[in-house]
């Protein structure tokens, strides 16, 4: 997971057959910052604006206000803002063989930055639901090396590789994220990390990185590093199929919990990702999770599908249905007020609702919509969604611990340009 304490010795396998849902038109020209700049470098600076908000009801009304296992709509019947972002960046062009600068700076406000700091960055700034963090802020570098497409290099505050579902609600098919999404992949970095394209169809990737979302000094969990190394292949089945694998290692613990053996504690991620494109209409997707920490003595592994159907140029049908089992109940759990999950990344007071050892279902079916009024834009979206999750083996951990299983529906809404 990614809070503080120990998770044992994880290894998540993640078949992610990724989706690679987009509600961006490909049509879409970016806003040119510099357009008339006199430098040509400026001139491909562009800037991306995203609002969105959404709400999760659920009728059983827990007594807590929570959603259990939810972070992004973690509070039961409330709406809320999740993300003004404003991004401004300039794009690397790996089909060009020479060296190349560019950057992302992105500043995110809302209720989803609670879950996406970076320690001693941006975790104190506010005890608000909404609050303020640099989702990004890293310098790209391209390499004309030891291949026709070279190696792309990204250096500063980095937003995790690994995993189907991602931050930015444009890219992902739900308002809500599964619980592998939530418990069982990173979510930030500050760090480096390098995509070598060994050949046109594959890419490797490798870095080095202070921990997921930790820094340095008292704004560690531990003073060790950790890294990944993976690899994406593209172009199998006629251009259909797309295999990502991604694994990462490294102490992840807090030395307040578990002393200097937290330095040395490895957990274990491990992600491979696979879509398969069907037809123009319809993709399917799919991921395979196993997590182990040395530290914690736990571990978790879930499997999650995916299908997004086409159904006519404004409307997209998808599905989701996914098992996760957290063997030691140290995974999944619901954090209480606005700063609680940060703080458990240092065991720190940070009140939360907890599981036994559950293996939990969820299957989550959704719509998006896009006016076609407004197919200008570069996203605009609602998202209804429904989602039933349960418990498998019995335990109760939904509702305030009185339900085997919760309902909820709602969704989102999100424009940008």
């Amino acid at each position: 997971m990614k809070f503080s304490g120990g998770l044992k010795y994880c290894v998540i396998v993640t078949i992610s057959l990724l989706s690679s849902f987009s509600l961006t038109p490909a049509s879409h020209a970016d806003i040119h910052v510099f357009a008339h700049a006199p430098r040509a470098w400026l001139q491909d600076v562009t800037l991306q604006g995203l609002m969105e908000g959404g709400i999760m009801a659920n009728p059983a009304r827990p007594a807590s206000g929570i959603n259990f296992g939810d972070f992004l709509a973690d509070h039961a019947n409330q709406g809320q803002l999740n993300q003004v972002s404003l991004t401004l960046s300039r794009a690397l062009d790996d089909a060009v063989q020479k060296y190349q600068i560019g950057f992302v700076i992105q500043g995110l406000y809302g209720s989803d930055a609670r879950y996406y700091h970076l320690l001693g960055v941006s975790d104190h700034l506010t005890s608000d639901r909404y609050q303020l963090i640099p989702a990004q802020a890293h310098l790209d570098v391209h390499l004309p090396w030891a291949t026709p497409h070279g190696v792309d290099l990204k250096l500063g505050i980095l937003q995790a590789p690994m995993g189907v579902e991602v931050l930015d609600p444009s890219a992902r098919p739900f308002y809500t994220l599964a619980y592998t999404s939530q418990y069982s992949v990173p979510f930030e970095h500050l760090g480096a990390m390098a995509h070598w394209h060994a050949t046109a169809d594959l890419d490797i990737h490798f870095g080095i990185d202070t921990g997921n979302q930790s820094t340095w000094g008292r704004n560690a969990s531990n003073t060790s590093m950790a890294g990944y190394l993976g690899f994406t292949r593209t172009g199998l089945a006629h251009g259909k199929i797309t295999v990502n694998a991604l694994s990462r290692l490294g102490p992840e613990d807090s030395v307040n919990a578990l002393g200097i053996r937290a330095d040395s504690a490895q957990r274990y991620w491990n992600d491979l990702s696979l879509r398969y494109d069907v037809n123009d209409r319809l993709s399917l997707t799919g991921e395979v999770n196993f997590l182990h920490d040395v530290g914690l003595r736990a571990e978790a592994y879930s499997f999650v599908s995916f299908l997004s159907y086409r159904i006519s140029p404004d409307f997209t049908f998808n599905y989701r249905g996914e098992i996760y089992r957290d063997n030691g109940g140290a995974f999944v759990v619901s954090f209480l007020n606005n700063r609680a999950y940060m703080n458990a990344f240092l065991n720190k007071y940070a009140p939360a609702e907890t599981a036994p050892p559950t293996t939990y279902g969820a299957m989550t079916l959704g719509l998006t919509y896009r006016p076609p009024v407004l197919k200008n834009l570069r996203v605009f979206a609602l998202r209804p969604e429904i989602r039933f999750d349960r418990s498998l083996n019995g335990t109760t951990p939904f509702n305030a611990g009185r339900n085997a299983g919760m309902f909820t529906f709602g969704g989102d809404a999100m424009i940008g340009f």
